[in-house]
């Protein structure tokens, strides 16, 4: 019982630095209209908006695994359509998993694909 109390204390700082995050300069989005099939790729800077057809996108924050600024980003988005008046996606998008929080939207798909980090480019 002694060992496995030690076993779990050496392996918590462990799982804990798996753990942090760091926050990026910005992000790096893929942008979809369903009816017309264009896309466009759209870098924002943290507090930026940008519009694209019918769509305000607006990131909040963006996030990644300290370690591996590469791997799986999720951001913050408010995203809003100039026809409604709430927001028609405000939460978190991962980028590994984008369905797992999507933009329920009948003609746009919004997703993540990276954070931008201190160096400026979406990595």
């Amino acid at each position: 019982m002694r060992l496995l109390a030690v076993l779990l204390l050496l392996a918590a700082p462990a799982w804990a630095q798996d753990q942090r995050t760091g926050e990026g300069t910005g992000a790096l989005l893929r942008w979809l209209d369903k009816m017309s099939g264009e896309t466009a790729d759209v870098e924002l800077q943290r507090g930026q908006s940008a519009v694209s057809g019918h769509l305000t996108i607006e990131l909040d924050e963006c996030r990644f695994p300290a370690g591996d600024p590469a791997s799986d980003a999720y951001a913050h988005l408010t995203i809003r359509d100039s026809r409604a008046t709430e927001p028609v996606f405000d939460g978190w998008m991962i980028a590994s998993s984008p369905a797992l929080s999507a933009l329920d939207h009948p003609r746009y798909d919004v997703w993540l694909l990276r954070c931008a980090t201190e160096a400026g480019s979406a990595q």
